[in-house]
């Protein structure tokens, strides 16, 4: 019986029980499709990611599966969590890297910075440039969400299908009171999302219940087994380039995304818009370490 070491990350928090859980398998080498499958089941949150060190090549791959049997790639929670656990633990990741760091997940390579915030690691995950990939009808969204056409209506803003590494739709919801509100259809989420070409959707509203935050957020991804995620890096990334490309926010300063409230796991997300990236970091705290059996 093969023995696999795994832990239990909160990611986007510096506190225990708070944030996105993330679960992390270390792995020597490669597993089989439908283990990667059982074990993302088994653990049963919104991804698994399994790591492993390339001596020959000198880096850390990621892969990370949803309990609904999908590989996803990007630089979300995912990828920051196995980032963050491999600091947290000491393990030598960018040795022989140079000044510049990076990790692949699925095989692409992805810039990481690391640096020190108040005594905590913040990882940041270098995101491609923005891209909007087109509008939709708030009439199509709205009932898939349990809301009105009206409740959609936030500074004349269209739900926005943007990509940096993976495409979300981002939903503008007039206030906070309607982003608690909003009840998914899980079928009708998918039809759209499917005929559209994308993967989640992204509500947020400036409405805030805490000054400091830039905006308030929920995610549902149906299509990929998710629910409702309490933090998602793949769509802040997104949300942070549509805010800047409609003048809302400026390049090269720090915001923060609250997300995850009504799932009793807030999570604070910090973004940042550069003329050639979008940086979407965090921090994260090891809450369990156990051993899984194969």
């Amino acid at each position: 019986m093969k023995k696999l070491p795994y832990y239990i990350l909160d990611v986007f928090t510096h506190q225990p029980y708070k944030g996105n859980p993330l679960s992390v398998v270390w792995c020597d080498d490669e597993l089989e499709l439908s283990q990667y499958y059982n074990i993302a089941r088994e653990f049963g949150y919104s991804e698994t990611s399994f790591v492993r060190y390339s001596d020959a090549e000198k880096l850390l791959k990621v892969r990370s599966f949803t309990p609904g049997n999908y590989e996803v790639g990007g630089g979300g929670h995912n990828l920051l969590g196995a980032v963050s656990l491999a600091l947290l633990k000491g393990w030598d990741i960018f040795n022989g890297q140079g000044d510049e760091h990076w990790v692949t997940m699925k095989n692409e390579k992805l810039p990481v910075v690391i640096s020190e915030e108040n005594g905590l690691i913040l990882v940041a995950v270098k995101q491609q440039a923005a891209k909007n990939l087109g509008t939709i009808s708030p009439e199509i969204v709205a009932p898939a969400l349990g809301l009105e056409t009206s409740d959609l209506e936030l500074n004349n803003w269209k739900p926005t299908i943007m990509k940096t590494e993976v495409a979300h739709t981002m939903v503008p919801v007039k206030n906070r009171a309607l982003l608690n509100q909003a009840i998914p259809n899980p079928d009708k989420l998918k039809e759209i999302s499917k005929n559209y070409g994308f993967e989640g959707f992204y509500l947020f509203t400036t409405d805030v219940s805490e000054g400091d935050y830039l905006t308030e957020t929920r995610f549902f991804n149906p299509a990929y087994g998710i629910d409702e995620d309490p933090a998602t890096g793949t769509a802040a990334g997104p949300l942070a380039g549509f805010l800047q490309q409609v003048s809302y926010i400026n390049t090269n300063q720090d915001y923060t995304i609250l997300q995850g409230v009504l799932v009793n796991h807030p999570s604070t997300i910090h973004i940042k818009v550069t003329a050639e990236n979008v940086l979407v970091s965090g921090s994260s705290v090891i809450v369990m370490e156990g051993t899984l059996f194969l």
